[in-house]
């Protein structure tokens, strides 16, 4: 078939083979693994990976569904086995995306007068609401300058020695966690940007930050916690994901939203949202 040439000659570096060996290291899968939750042979399998075997592009979604591979770099085992790729990358204002941004939109404004964003996978802020934008100002309105090129990016803030970190209270006990967690997601979707960003900040960590207090594991959810200008914060953050996402920059967007984690946090965060009574 016209197809099989085409992939033939594509995968002459065995590009295909590798991408599809690493992605199943990464996920801790042996071929048998891999085999018995796809559906597909260990045999064939095998065969893929040592490039005995073309695999067709059914295949290739097949066992890219099953590793839950990012659709940005199931269009990069499509390209390597020699077919086109599928999964487009529309941006926010792309009209196909009015629905998915109403959807963005109204969870941002409905979890008023909390805060709440939406990231890609780097951790850039995409969107915001209100009340996230108000707890970043505190920090300063030149705060996403200082930790970086202007670019809201959620790590830069948090592990740039001039952003969140002098107030949090509790660092030695979530910071580790939210590195480790960047992390994860970083190893996990095997995202260069994210990598970047990490080695960038790397060298302004202290020697403890891959070290987890024992006490986290004593509390249903770590929570957040800062003081600046006397005011005291704690929150922990609930993160939500398109389910069904066809589209690679809504498969890479996820929304998360802070709740406040005592009632003296959630008491500060409704009277900041609320405006001043002018007969007073």
């Amino acid at each position: 078939m016209p197809g099989d040439t085409q992939l033939q000659m594509a995968d002459h570096d065995g590009g295909f083979a590798r991408l599809l060996r690493d992605w199943r290291q990464r996920r801790r899968l042996s071929q048998l693994d891999l085999a018995l939750m796809s559906g597909v042979s260990q045999r064939h399998v095998s065969f893929l990976e040592s490039r005995r075997a073309n695999p067709s592009r059914n295949m290739i979604l097949q066992l890219s569904e099953t590793l839950d591979v990012p659709l940005r770099d199931r269009n990069a085992w499509l390209t390597a086995a020699g077919f086109a790729p599928i999964y487009k990358t529309r941006t926010l204002d792309d009209p196909q995306m009015s629905q998915v941004m109403a959807a963005i939109h109204m969870m941002l404004k409905a979890h008023e007068p909390f805060p709440a964003l939406a990231l890609d996978r780097a951790w850039n802020v995409r969107l915001s609401n209100q009340a996230f934008d108000r707890l970043t100002a505190m920090l300063g309105e030149d705060i996403w300058a200082r930790v970086g090129d202007g670019t809201r990016n959620l790590m830069r803030l948090f592990f740039h020695p001039d952003g969140i970190k002098p107030y949090v209270t509790n660092w030695a006990a979530v910071g580790p966690l939210i590195w480790q967690r960047a992390q994860r997601e970083a190893e996990a979707v095997g995202e260069p940007a994210m990598k970047a960003v990490l080695a960038e900040l790397a060298p302004y960590q202290d020697n403890h930050i891959l070290w987890s207090a024992a006490e986290t594991a004593l509390v249903p959810v770590m929570p957040f916690s800062m003081e600046m200008n006397g005011l005291k914060i704690s929150m922990f953050a609930v993160v939500a994901t398109f389910g069904t996402a066809q589209d690679i920059t809504a498969d890479e967007l996820r929304l998360e939203t802070l709740f406040p984690a005592d009632a003296q946090t959630e008491a500060l965060f409704r009277a900041a949202a609320t405006p001043p009574d002018p007969s007073r």
